[in-house]
């Protein structure tokens, strides 16, 4: 199902982005990964190993998008875990900072659709990642949770349009990733007070949530769906 197919990673060089690049090269399939930074890229592709290539894009960009699959001829699967993020309340979050956030996860996952599309195997797939805050409103995430509704959505639009390519969206909880050093000062407070509240009593790690991403590519009978790996924190408090 994997072996030898072709899968681009969009945030591959980092986080979820990596991890899953990782697993499905281990699995036989043909890595390519994306990211801003050629530096990062070299790295995650030495972690990688195996049959990995990757190149810079900045998902922002209509021009750097195209140029990115423009080095591509074929694709089985995308998987698009790269986005920033911003905390703040919905008063004080200045505008351009929340235009920001939805630029990069939303605009940009749109926009590599958008280029990948005829590239895409019409047995293949399309991974978007949202996150569990937008079914839960949390305060300080005003945006965040508007911006993962909205990307849930456009995945289940785009699972009838693109059809029979299959579209799903993978929704974490609180993930061990990097993108927590940039949004809060203090990470291991944050992961200490949601551990305790968590059923499993622990936030997840980039291998939980790779895993999830092999198992939306592999089963071909699911398609339009937001599959929720987040440790129980729709159930939390």
């Amino acid at each position: 199902m994997i072996k030898n197919k072709t899968i681009v990673v969009i945030g591959g060089s980092s986080g979820i982005g990596l991890a899953s690049a990782k697993l499905l090269a281990g699995k036989g399939a043909q890595i390519i990964i994306g990211g801003r930074t050629p530096e990062k890229i070299e790295k995650a592709l030495r972690f990688i190993g195996m049959a990995a290539t990757g190149h810079a894009i900045d998902m922002t960009q209509d021009e750097s998008v195209a140029n990115f699959f423009s080095k591509t001829e074929k694709i089985d699967h995308l998987v698009i875990t790269a986005a920033g993020a911003e905390l703040g309340n919905f008063l004080e979050l200045d505008i351009k900072k929340a235009q920001s956030f939805f630029e990069s996860k939303f605009w940009g996952p749109y926009r590599i659709v958008k280029y990948s599309a005829p590239l895409l195997a019409q047995d293949g797939s399309v991974t978007f990642f949202s996150g569990a805050a937008s079914r839960r409103a949390s305060p300080g995430f005003a945006c965040g949770s508007a911006i993962n509704a909205a990307v849930e959505t456009l995945a289940q639009t785009l699972a009838l349009e693109l059809a029979p390519i299959r579209v799903n969206t993978i929704s974490p909880g609180i993930v061990n990733t990097p993108v927590w050093d940039s949004i809060t000062q203090d990470k291991q407070k944050l992961f200490s007070e949601m551990e305790s509240k968590l059923p499993g009593k622990r936030v997840g790690e980039p291998s939980d949530i790779a895993h999830a991403v092999k198992f939306v590519i592999e089963n071909q009978f699911i398609t339009g769906t937001t599959l929720f790996v987040d440790g129980g924190y729709l159930l939390t408090n």
